[in-house]
């Protein structure tokens, strides 16, 4: 097909799920030849969490004080005045609600033909204006994209519209072929040899750090002395402080310690380390024993993906995104949702039964090992060339 002039715009420079799918798929979009952007909206002038190898535009403005929802009302506000100003281009996507509302306005003014959205997972939001903005950015969009079935069947029967099914990619060889040993690594991030559970994503009611919590302290009995939860990620557009306080409340309560920063001392029981660089990353799931993702509500699951091609046992919900590429007792180890007494079980099993240890590595990679980024890109590449193709002339 002919080169494209390709828009992909998400919400944030941080490294979310949806983040990282739109620089992924616009690099590999440009690295097939098509003129690909990444629009993203940078608060008081913050980067991406990696320097993209693709045209990168940000749209710069200061965090304020406002509520969420004039936060993101002013937000797409100002994306959709600078891809205003930015001309034409033959595919604009949206990544998500926020980046959906400022090409919106943009066809409703004419100033593009038709939007393209991937949805990831939809949210269940409280505010009536982000469970507008949400409905509009699914209902109201031209042409849909979903990262697993699960969701695409959800949409469906939920909101009566159809979407395509292109599953997202994983860097495996950045992740297979980290230089660290589990020694160095964990030397690196200061807990050493101490045995390691990690989870990525933060402290957030969608990725179940409350259960994890609970079945962290009912696993430390059986888990070899000085084990620790590691908790990495976190930042978002939106506030969980609430959320946040409740698990401090949890770790106090159960006689945890809990470090907030790097370099957790040997007193610590749970180090919630916040945002990794991306660099360190490859390094980070090295220096781990299990990777725990007991999410309540996912999109794909790329994390997962990362630390089992990194050579890592991993411990998920059993979520029906998750069984579309995984096999429990297989490649990995699943647990009913909230089921604290199970997870305990799964991790404390996944950390000491060496026999389990070797099969979920083994086969966990092989798992990851059939997912990449420049696949995903070429489904999305005859996605748009459909799209391209039955517009009016």
């Amino acid at each position: 097909m002919p080169p494209l002039r390709i828009r992909i715009v998400t919400y944030s420079t941080k490294p979310r799920g949806g983040v990282v799918h739109a620089m992924r798929l616009a690099e590999e979009l440009t690295a097939l030849g098509h003129d690909a952007s990444l629009w993203a909206i940078s608060v008081d002038g913050r980067r991406f969490f990696r320097e993209p190898a693709t045209d990168a535009r940000l749209v710069a403005l200061p965090a304020g004080d406002e509520t969420i929802d004039a936060r993101v009302a002013r937000y797409a506000e100002a994306l959709a005045d600078a891809l205003k100003a930015d001309g034409p281009a033959d595919i604009n996507h949206a990544e998500d609600c926020l980046s959906a509302r400022a090409l919106l306005s943009l066809r409703s003014s004419g100033h593009i033909v038709d939007v393209v959205r991937t949805i990831h997972h939809v949210d269940d939001f409280t505010s009536p204006f982000l469970q507008a903005c949400q409905r509009a950015s699914i209902s109201d969009v031209d042409h849909r994209i979903c990262v697993s079935r699960f969701w695409a069947d959800e949409i469906r029967r939920d909101f009566g519209v159809g979407a395509d099914v292109v599953v997202s990619g994983v860097d495996y060889d950045r992740f297979a072929m980290c230089p660290d040993d589990r020694v160095t690594a964990g030397a690196r991030f200061g807990w050493g040899p101490r045995p390691v559970i990690l989870a990525v994503g933060g402290v957030e009611p969608r990725k179940g750090s409350r259960a994890l919590l609970a079945a962290f302290v009912l696993a430390r009995a059986r888990l070899p002395a000085g084990a620790l939860l590691v908790v990495a990620g976190g930042e978002t557009l939106f506030d969980y402080a609430e959320y946040r306080n409740a698990w401090s409340a949890d770790a106090e309560r159960l006689g945890l310690a809990v470090h907030r920063g790097p370099n957790p001392p040997p007193r610590a029981d749970v180090a919630v380390i916040g945002p990794v660089a991306d660099e360190a990353m490859p390094a980070l799931y090295r220096a781990c024993d299990v990777f725990a993702f007991p999410s309540t509500r996912e999109g794909f699951g790329l994390v997962l993906l990362e630390a089992q091609a990194s050579g890592v046992p991993t411990v998920t919900s059993d979520l029906p995104v998750f069984r579309e590429f995984l096999t429990s007792g297989s490649d990995t180890l699943t647990v009913k949702l909230g089921d604290v007494r199970a997870l305990a079980s799964a991790l404390t099993s996944a950390m000491v039964d060496q026999g389990l240890r070797r099969r979920l590595i083994e086969r966990g990679r092989v798992t990851a090992s059939r997912y990449a980024w420049r696949a995903s890109a070429q489904a999305h590449e005859a996605i748009y060339e459909r799209i391209t193709r039955d517009r009016p002339a």
